[in-house]
């Protein structure tokens, strides 16, 4: 028996969405990360090169940072508008932002060439990418998990957490070909490293196609037919749920701190410099590739085992692997072997997945529908600043002023322990009706701490995913 239109119509609908919001966000997270990455490589030597290499360094990953003190404002702006005029629209806005200033960093004159303006000019675009990535991510999720079958939001929701580790490992591994294939040695110093920022341009255009032709979250078109749009969303979201943004930022800041550890180019930096491990560049970026295809997998496997176990229960197995693995991380990156390192990176990319591949179900289970895109952008770019902002600064600092990797272990291994506890601290909402109609149940109960519950029948039906 053939399918009916309707049913042929959804799953079009669906793999078109799944495409949508998986492309999207690799090229948006290309575009991050290879500013991370660059960071960790050249950047210390061609705009900061005047206050030294250790300082330089510093100074260089701190502008990694100095864009997640943005991502508030861009999910504030966002989640207004997003709540307010749909999901799309800020989707198509979002990557054109970030497309501009990665490109416009590939063109930008150096410190030799322009002195102080270089610099100014490198943070101001920063700036802007960092307001952009703020007001991406929630727009994405939301689309992938309004659309998304009631019990299968786990899986759609990792799609665009897919992205993640796709940029990381497309950003890697073009800076990798550019680094031993194309420019190698000076020339990668010279021009090679703005290549990658200029194809963004090219990959802004196949984003915007694809992001224009998925159409609006179900849930927010029956939020405008029924005009029932949130005045100011983020005044009612601080008034009513400030305890659950917070609790929600904090299960993401300890993936966040982990993640940077790779992708904000902080190992990438210690095992290729030449006064520590001294590394082969390129070796190390095609280890940091490698890891980021494991990290893709583990993700998507945490989207099938939320749909499965819940999404609770996936992000402590995460949380206890990340735990159990920050110390052996550093062990085999310090045996200066690029295969131990790979291995570290393996080891560690299990927990990254496990804590990912679940977050976009969680967030978007968590918070109302009036006011849900303005809730998961607001508490993933507060997650982001407190886990992931400066963390490759702190982890060079602390290394600066031990002389051990030790050191960046226990600052890990505290961030995920307080991720952990905030993790417990949510209650399992797997299935809830996500519907403008169901804004009454999904008003409480979100936290152990809420002790407002909707009745039996109801939680029953929420989760049985009737």
């Amino acid at each position: 028996m053939s399918a009916s239109p309707r049913a042929a119509n959804g799953a079009a609908t669906d793999r078109r969405v799944a495409f949508a919001t998986i492309i999207g966000t690799t090229i948006e997270w290309y575009d991050f990360f290879i500013y991370a990455n660059a960071a960790g490589l050249v950047f210390a030597k061609l705009f900061f090169e005047p206050a030294g290499n250790d300082i330089g360094i510093l100074i260089s990953f701190a502008s990694v940072g100095l864009s997640f003190l943005f991502r508030p404002l861009g999910a504030f702006l966002a989640g207004h508008f997003g709540d307010r005029l749909g999901r799309r629209a800020m989707l198509v806005l979002t990557l054109i932002m970030m497309g501009a200033a990665t490109t416009l960093i590939g063109v930008l004159p150096t410190f030799e060439t322009a002195g102080i303006v270089a610099p100014i000019l490198l943070l101001l675009l920063r700036i802007l990418q960092g307001i952009s990535a703020g007001g991406e991510w929630g727009g994405a999720v939301l689309m992938a998990v309004e659309h998304a079958p009631r019990n299968k939001r786990g899986l759609f929701g990792s799609f665009p957490q897919l992205g993640v580790p796709l940029g990381m490992l497309l950003a890697s591994g073009v800076l990798a070909l550019m680094s031993g294939v194309v420019s190698p040695g000076a020339a990668f110093v010279q021009w090679g490293w703005r290549i990658p920022f200029l194809l963004s341009f090219v990959l802004i255009i196949v984003g915007f196609v694809v992001r224009r032709s998925v159409e609006e979250s179900p849930v927010f078109e029956e939020i405008a037919q029924k005009k029932q749009q949130t005045r100011v969303p983020v005044v009612e979201l601080f008034k009513k749920h400030w305890l659950l943004v917070i609790i929600a930022a904090l299960v993401f800041a300890g993936n966040n701190a982990a993640g940077y550890m790779t992708t904000g180019g902080y190992i990438l930096s210690y095992a290729t410099n030449p006064k520590g491990l001294a590394m082969d560049r390129t070796e190390v970026l095609l280890a940091v590739t490698a890891s980021g295809a494991l990290w893709f997998i583990f993700t998507l496997a945490a989207g099938f085992l939320a749909d499965s176990i819940g999404r609770k229960k996936t992000y402590v197995i995460g949380y206890c692997s990340l735990i159990a693995t920050v110390f052996p991380l550093f062990w085999l990156v310090n045996t200066g072997n690029i295969w131990a390192l790979f291995l570290g990176l393996a080891l560690f990319t299990v927990g990254l997945g496990l804590t990912y591949g679940p977050q976009a179900a969680l967030y978007s289970e968590l918070f109302p529908a009036s006011i849900r895109f303005s809730g998961v952008a607001i508490s993933y770019a507060l997650g982001a600043i407190i886990g992931g902002a400066f963390a490759p600064m702190i982890a060079t600092a602390l290394v600066q002023a031990t002389g051990t990797t030790v050191s960046v272990s226990v600052y890990l291994l505290i961030v995920a322990v307080v991720s952990l506890g905030a993790v417990l601290a949510i209650r399992e909402r797997k299935g809830i009706d996500l519907g403008i109609n169901n804004q009454a149940e999904q008003e409480v109960g979100a936290t152990v701490f809420d002790k407002r519950r909707a009745g039996a029948a109801t939680v029953s039906k929420a989760t049985s995913g009737v």
